[in-house]
C-alpha cells in the first residue's frame, strides 16, 4: 500500500498476520506504484515452485467483480430502504466500483435519477465529469508536490481512468469539487450534531450532498455512503481534523466557511 495511507491500516492487517509492503506513492506507469508492485509480487510468488500455494492479485481497480458487487448488493439496498423513491446519489470515486455498481442499478429502476461524484482535492475525475478532460490544477507545472493525489482524503479521488469508472462515467452527470477543509468541517459537525465518527471519504460524500442538496432545493431526497469509519483515520485525517466534544452549537454554514 501507498506509504502515505494512515498506519491504522496497515497496523491492522499486520496484526492480522499479513505482510505488509509500504511503497512511496508512484504513478501508475512506475513499476513501483503500489498497484503494479501488487501485482509483480502475486506473480512472483505463483512463480516459486519453492513457495506453498500461488500468489493472488485482486485487482479492484479493474476487475468488473467490483462494480457487479454494488450493482447487486449496494444498489438493491438503497433502492429497498427509499421505498424506490430516490431523486440523488452521491459518491466519490476511488476504484469507480460503489458508484458505477450503484448507478447502473438505480438508473435501470429510476431513469430520472441523478448520479453525482464527490471528489476531493488533487483528483482529475471532477474535470473529467464536468469537461471531460482529467486534470487537475495541482498538476499544474511547477505546483504538483506529490505523484499522487494531493488531499489528505483517502480512499477516493485518483487521476486516472479505471474500467470500474468508465463503467459507469456516462450515467454520472454531475459533479461537486470537496476542500479537506471542508472535509474536516463535515467530519467534526457529524460527531458533535450526530454522534456518527466517519473517516475522510465519507465526509466527502457529505459535504457534496450537501452543496447537491442546496442546488436542488427543498423536497428532494438525496442518498449517499458512509464508507469508512474513523478509527482508520485517526493517524492522518483525524490528526489534522482537530479535537472534538462541546462544539454543539456548530452549524452546517461553519462547514463550508471556505466558500464551498
Amino acid at each position: 500500500m501507498p506509504s502515505d495511507q494512515s498506519h491504522e491500516k496497515s497496523s491492522l492487517l499486520l496484526k492480522l498476520g499479513a505482510i505488509v509492503d509500504r511503497v512511496p506513492p508512484a504513478p501508475i506507469v512506475d513499476p513501483m506504484h503500489f498497484v503494479n508492485r501488487a501485482r509483480t509480487l502475486a506473480a512472483e510468488h505463483t512463480a516459486d515452485v519453492d513457495r506453498p500455494g500461488r500468489g493472488f492479485f485482486a485487482d479492484q481497480f479493474e476487475t468488473e467483480a467490483n462494480w457487479k458487487t454494488h450493482y447487486t448488493g449496494t444498489g438493491p439496498e438503497i433502492y429497498s430502504q427509499c421505498n424506490g423513491k430516490l431523486d440523488a446519489f452521491v459518491a466519490g470515486a476511488g476504484t469507480g466500483g460503489t458508484i458505477t455498481g450503484v448507478a447502473r442499478f438505480l438508473k435501470e429502476r429510476l431513469p430520472d435519477v441523478r448520479i453525482v461524484l464527490a471528489d476531493p482535492e488533487g483528483s482529475g475525475l471532477y474535470n473529467k465529469v464536468k469537461y471531460g478532460v482529467m486534470y487537475d490544477k495541482k498538476e499544474k507545472e511547477g505546483t504538483r508536490r506529490r505523484q499522487q493525489v494531493d488531499t489528505i482524503v483517502e480512499g477516493i479521488g485518483i487521476n486516472r481512468m479505471t474500467a470500474n469508472f468508465e463503467a459507469g462515467r456516462e450515467l454520472i452527470e454531475d459533479a461537486f469539487k470537496v476542500s479537506d477543509d471542508e472535509a474536516m468541517g463535515m467530519a467534526r459537525w457529524l460527531v458533535e450534531r450526530d454522534g456518527i465518527f466517519v473517516g475522510s471519504s465519507s465526509a466527502v460524500n457529505c459535504v457534496a450532498a450537501v452543496k447537491l442538496a442546496k442546488k436542488l432545493g427543498p423536497g428532494h431526497r438525496i442518498a449517499t455512503i458512509l464508507c469508512d469509519s474513523g478509527t482508520r483515520h485517526l493517524s492522518k485525517f483525524w490528526a489534522k481534523a482537530g479535537e472534538i466534544g462541546g462544539d454543539t452549537h456548530m452549524k452546517l454554514e461553519d462547514v463550508f466557511g471556505s466558500g464551498g
